[in-house]
């Protein structure tokens, strides 16, 4: 009989299942078995993601009552004053990629970022724990690819070796992108603590 050691388990409160996918590639590296809890979570407005997402997670733990990580992230366009930023996923449904897009037509510096705090929080925890990461970038001119999500379409990553996010399979996207480095810091933090 070989019995293998059972993985420790981790809960990511999100509806996305793309955000899921990638999550769960880079926890399970670290021998973490994510699973996706589809609960609509409270989403304050506000211009931070951290607290955002703190909000988020801190719902969900009263929700369910089990350790909890809650994602959120923002585009950041430096000609554009860092809009959409927090508000990315809102804008990101009104007026999409397209939209971005005709903001930036005549815009020749077209420096940009993504910024992703993963927050984790806990029945046992006072107060949540933050793990943040950036990826700098810029707007593409125009839209390629057809894998990830939101402005992954649009945003060519410094080191993507001129790939956007869309151009690249979830793993080559998990090299470079903001979401996988937070991740990353979580849970060289989480494994050896619980």
């Amino acid at each position: 009989m070989n019995s293998k050691p059972l993985k420790k388990v981790i809960f990511l409160a999100t509806g996305n299942i793309h955000k899921f996918n990638e999550a769960r590639l880079v926890l399970d590296d670290f021998g973490l078995s994510t699973v996706m809890l589809n609960i609509k979570t409270l989403e304050i407005q506000a211009d931070d993601v951290e607290n955002i997402a703190k909000a988020s997670a801190i719902d969900a733990v009263k929700k369910c009552h089990l350790p909890i990580i809650v994602e959120d992230a923002g585009l950041h366009i430096y000609a554009l004053n860092g809009f959409p930023g927090p508000y990315s996923s809102y804008i990101f449904r009104t007026i999409g990629t397209k939209g971005i897009l005709k903001l930036m037509k005549d815009v020749e510096k077209r420096n940009a970022s993504f910024d992703s705090v993963i927050v984790f929080h806990s029945p046992e925890r006072k107060s949540p724990k933050c793990f943040h990461e950036k990826v700098k970038g810029e707007i593409a001119k125009k839209r390629r690819g057809f894998k990830g999500f939101g402005f992954d379409p649009i945003f060519l990553p410094r080191e993507g070796g001129g790939k956007n996010f869309a151009e690249m399979s979830t793993t080559e996207k998990n090299i470079y992108s903001h979401r996988a480095k937070a991740l990353r810091k979580f849970a060289e933090w989480y494994v050896p603590r619980f």
